[in-house]
């Protein structure tokens, strides 16, 4: 702190020159890991973060009643993989889950009736085991195309019999 002129200073209490820092060097954005643009990264396994997509799993677990599942298939497996995937689209649109959004999840896989018998042989390793690990539901959420997110949740269920076209085969 600085003192008035008139207050008499010690030679050691003065600045002195030494103890400054020179100013700093330039700086350039080369690390590594470094974000270069204000868009979250993309691509499999990376997620999709949105507000409040907790609320999502409640919702998820609302629709286990109207669930249709096929042998050898868990709800619980199902209720996880469908919230991950009405998560996803909630996120794509940046907002918080809506009920439609789990609709649509459920009714893409299928598991709202009129799965062609292709699809439930198809979905159904993928889905086993979903409650319990995290990396099945990225597997889960990361085979369903971008374009799908758009669909209403009745387009999803009318579409079934084209389900390859909306989801990485």
């Amino acid at each position: 702190m600085t003192q008035p002129a008139q207050v008499p200073q010690a030679d050691t209490d003065r600045v002195r020159p030494s103890a400054l820092l020179p100013p700093p060097k330039g700086w350039v954005l080369d690390r590594p890991a470094e974000q270069l643009d204000l868009r979250p990264p993309t691509g499999p396994r990376f997620g999709a973060t949105g507000p409040d997509l907790g609320y999502g799993l409640k919702l998820a677990r609302r629709m286990q009643d109207r669930l249709v599942l096929a042998d050898r298939e868990r709800a619980e497996d199902v209720v996880a993989g469908g919230f991950a995937c009405g998560s996803r689209r909630a996120a794509h649109f940046g907002r918080a889950p809506v009920i439609y959004d789990m609709e649509w999840a459920f009714g893409l896989w299928g598991y709202l009736g009129g799965a062609p018998d292709d699809l439930i042989a198809w979905r159904q390793p993928l889905f086993r085991g979903a409650a319990e690990h995290y990396w099945d539901r990225r597997e889960i959420v990361d085979a369903i195309k971008v374009e799908a997110l758009r669909l209403t949740p009745a387009q999803a269920r009318e579409n079934l019999s084209r389900w390859k076209d909306f989801l990485i085969v």
